[in-house]
């Protein structure tokens, strides 16, 4: 499938999503336009260069003791995976007959990370961490991958700047990007 752009999707969504609750609101009686800070509010995507990561900071230390409290649950202490997906290890593993796909072995953006963990994580609450908060969980999450040390701080150049071990294990798709026409 080729790449799409995550903005003008979202763009094109809202848009439609506007004229549906517009027509709605004009035959049925019901609903209204969404306003443009309820759109903005959904607008949070995370490019995977870093585009659109937020102020904040956040330490492996701190993320240690958000991940205890609000991700061990699912994933286990160390991130060795429970009701929840295995996020720690795994390296090495994609090309044998038992591939272990986590962060540090799958994933090849660290920001999407950050994206991910900002808009679904925890389960039972997502988007209640702060930016502080996912950038320190993210950092913790990457330190139990040996990605980064154990006193990192991330923020968005330093996120950005993360080169994940599976980066090149991806297979671009050769066919022509459709918003490029």
């Amino acid at each position: 499938m080729a790449r799409l752009d995550l903005k003008a999707v979202l763009l094109a969504s809202a848009l439609a999503m506007l004229g549906a609750a517009v027509n709605a609101e004009e035959r049925y009686g019901i609903g209204r336009a969404a306003t443009p800070a309820e759109i903005a509010g959904w607008n949070i995507d995370i490019g995977r260069d870093g585009a659109n990561l937020p102020p904040g900071s956040g330490s492996v230390a701190r993320g240690r003791v958000v991940f205890s409290e609000q991700c061990a649950s699912c994933h286990g202490e160390s991130g060795q995976g429970g009701v929840g997906d295995r996020l720690a290890g795994g390296q090495g593993t994609l090309a044998s007959p038992k591939p272990i796909r986590t962060v540090g072995s799958y994933w090849p953006y660290a920001p999407t990370l950050f994206d991910y963990i900002r808009r679904a994580m925890p389960q039972n609450a997502p988007q209640s961490l702060d930016n502080a908060d996912v950038y320190a969980v993210s950092a913790y999450i990457l330190s139990l991958n040996g990605i980064v040390p154990e006193n990192a701080v991330l923020d968005a150049t330093s996120l950005a700047a993360i080169r994940m071990p599976n980066r090149d294990g991806f297979i671009s798709d050769p066919r022509p990007d459709v918003h490029n026409h």
